[in-house]
């Protein structure tokens, strides 16, 4: 898959399924390298699917010079959708930075953004939130990437999948490994979190969006994605009130999925 040298380093990306383009963000990791098998159900089937590896993650390199803000990264996904030759874009953002990255495109090139999908997502860091990132990122540092993994898969799953999926979970095949011996990489993307801010600029999204809001989220739940809603003109809001930070469950992926593929279908 392809490498490109833009906005200054190297940007790993892959491209999956046929259609009209769509992008895949997460959270503090990848979809590339097998993780395409995560996309929601049936995504890859409508649409050209783009995903790629965050700075310092996966074989994208990062500058350490470069300031760890969100506008830098979305500054990455505009450079790579302008060397795709990609416009109106729909773009997908879960489970955490993702999501900014998505409000901070739609904000500086709404050319390129076609429709926007948040969960897990914030416009600004209250004070709640940005101790629990903070700590996530302490954990890491103190204590090593298996604890760290530990402590955010108890925050991000819900109690019965947990139980059921420990063994497969936990351990260096499990969520968040791209992170495992990239301390400092890590380090920024959660500074890069910590200082998103686009709460004063949400009114100058027009692309359609569409806020979905996790019922049993410990992290970015309604308390963070309602201002959301309330704030991007004319969002639609929708509320899974049996779902946590990280879609999982087969009930609750098929709710997603079709909620996803429903909403992007109705896109002008």
């Amino acid at each position: 898959m392809p490498l490109v040298h833009l906005n200054g380093h190297d940007l790993y990306y892959e491209l999956h399924g046929e259609g009209a383009p769509a992008i895949c963000m997460g959270g503090w990791g990848t979809y590339c390298h097998g993780g395409a098998r995560h996309l929601a159900r049936g995504l890859t089937d409508r649409y050209q699917v783009l995903i790629f590896d965050y700075r310092g993650i996966g074989e994208s390199t990062d500058d350490p010079a470069a300031e760890p803000v969100m506008a830098l990264h979305a500054a990455d996904v505009i450079a790579l959708l302008d060397h795709l030759g990609w416009r109106q874009v729909h773009f997908v953002g879960l489970v955490g930075m993702g999501a900014c990255i998505a409000q901070e495109v739609a904000i500086a090139r709404p050319d390129l953004v076609r429709s926007m999908v948040n969960m897990g997502a914030w416009a600004k860091c209250d004070a709640f939130l940005h101790d629990q990132l903070e700590v996530f990122r302490d954990i890491h540092r103190d204590s090593g990437f298996l604890v760290f993994q530990k402590h955010v898969c108890v925050m991000s799953f819900r109690p019965d999948y947990y139980n059921a999926n420990r063994d497969r979970l936990l351990g260096l095949q499990g969520p968040w490994s791209e992170l495992n011996g990239r301390y400092p990489a890590h380090a920024r993307l959660v500074e890069a979190c910590l200082r998103h801010d686009v709460l004063d600029r949400l009114g100058q999204i027009r692309a359609p969006t569409l806020i979905v809001h996790a019922g049993q989220d410990q992290v970015t739940g309604p308390r963070t994605t309602l201002p959301l809603e309330h704030g991007i003109p004319g969002a639609r809001g929708v509320l899974l009130p049996e779902v946590a930070h990280v879609v999982a469950g087969r009930e609750e992926k098929a709710a997603f999925a079709q909620l996803l593929l429903d909403f992007l279908a109705g896109c002008p």
